[in-house]
This record gives structure tokens, C-alpha cells and sequence, in this order.
């Protein structure tokens, strides 16, 4: 099983509707005994809705603390959880050269995610970045 997938279609064709039936029909399984599919757990987040600095985490310049940005707190929690959970980490929004970039390491066979602030969080076997996008006009061919 790969560790990172796109789901591509115009808006409105369900891709979010069909991702989140997935998700619920592997929990539903799961909880009537299946030993393969195993319940599996949604964060979704619109990179594109803010800053890179509230994605990833930045350094305030003031007081030169680093502060961790979503993508931060929920791969590490995700990366800790050692409950047999699929941890599906969703990115719903436009794939920008910007952001993806930074993901990179994430998608290599490293696994890594590389925060500024030097922290390096390893992906766990049970966590699966997936994008759900328009298109991937703005993706480089590293990326895809």
C-alpha cells in the first residue's frame, strides 16, 4: 500500500463523499470482526486556507520560539498513536508549488516529515497522506 495518493476530480463529483464512505465502510468491517480492514481516522485540513507558517509551524521573530502549525500537531500525534488505526492525514484543496514542496521528504520513500524547526517526524506504517484536488497542474513531477 502506497503512503501517499491523490483523489482527482472537478468539484462537486464526490471525491470527499467517496473517501469518507471508505473510511466508514473499513470502520464498519472492522467493528463486525474484520482482521484486515481496520478502523480508520480522518484529518482533513485546507492547505490553501492559510499561511504556510500555520501549516508547517514557524519562528516567531520576537521571541525566536518555534511554534508548530496544524500539518505539525496532527502528523506527530498520528506518528505517537501506536493503536492499529489507518490515520488518513487529507489535504482537501488546490495543490500549490508552495506547500507541496515541503512534502516531498513526506512522499520519498524517507517518510519524513522535515519541520524549520529541525524536528524530523517519521511516518508510522498505519498513516497515509492523501490530496484531494481539481487538478495537479501546479504538482511537480517529484510530487506526482
Amino acid at each position: 500500500v502506497r503512503h501517499g495518493l491523490c483523489v482527482v476530480g472537478q468539484t462537486g463529483s464526490g471525491k470527499s463523499v467517496g473517501t469518507h464512505a471508505l473510511a466508514e465502510a473499513m470502520t464498519m468491517c472492522n467493528e463486525q470482526g474484520s482482521s484486515t480492514l481496520l478502523k480508520t481516522e480522518i484529518y482533513t485540513m485546507n492547505p490553501k486556507s492559510i499561511l504556510s507558517g500555520q501549516l508547517y509551524g514557524n519562528f516567531d521573530d520576537n521571541t525566536h520560539e518555534w511554534s508548530d502549525g496544524i500539518l505539525a500537531v496532527i502528523y506527530r500525534n498520528c506518528a505517537k498513536d501506536t493503536s492499529p488505526h489507518r490515520k488518513w492525514v487529507l489535504f482537501d484543496g488546490p495543490v500549490d508549488a508552495v506547500w507541496i514542496e515541503n512534502m516531498n521528504t513526506v512522499l520519498d520513500d524517507n517518510k519524513k516529515l522535515c519541520l524549520m524547526s529541525g524536528e524530523i517526524i517519521k511516518m508510522s506504517d498505519t498513516m497515509t497522506m492523501m490530496f484531494e484536488a481539481e487538478d495537479l497542474q501546479e504538482a511537480s513531477p517529484a510530487t506526482v
